[in-house]
């Protein structure tokens, strides 16, 4: 009595493929992928000490800088040069005292800083592409 089980899960299978290899379809039609795609422009981020305006009130300042800065539970890379005893020698935004315990440790909830923070750099050569 159970040897048509079997037959029914290849029958299945089989109908699924058939249906699997009729519903993909790319987003960009009938476009090739092009083989040879130029390299992306390197990033040109402004000069050191400078930043761009915000938006809105309450944005977390953007990073003027490549964010490969090393944020480890043991180590936050950003705090060599944003800790507000060092942030204007180095002409760095200073971590604003909201992001503080008591004890003057960073809260949990901010230790991460690009959570918030994102690099920026120049765009005009996007700009100009669009």
């Amino acid at each position: 009595m159970t040897h048509w089980k079997p037959l029914l899960l290849v029958a299945l299978g089989l109908s699924g493929l058939a249906l699997a290899a009729e519903l993909p379809q790319s987003l960009r039609g009938a476009t090739p992928v092009s083989d040879a795609a130029p390299a992306p422009a390197m990033a040109d981020y402004p000069a050191k000490g400078t930043s761009l305006p915000r938006s809105l009130v309450h944005q977390p300042p953007l990073i003027p800088h490549k964010a490969s800065y090393p944020i480890t539970g043991q180590r936050n890379g950003c705090t060599g040069c944003h800790d507000p005893k060092r942030a204007a020698k180095m002409k760095a935004t200073p971590i604003h005292i909201s992001h503080y315990r008591s004890d003057s440790t960073l809260k949990g909830e901010y230790y991460f800083c690009n959570q918030c923070h994102v690099p920026q750099q120049n765009l005009s050569e996007i700009k100009a592409a669009q």
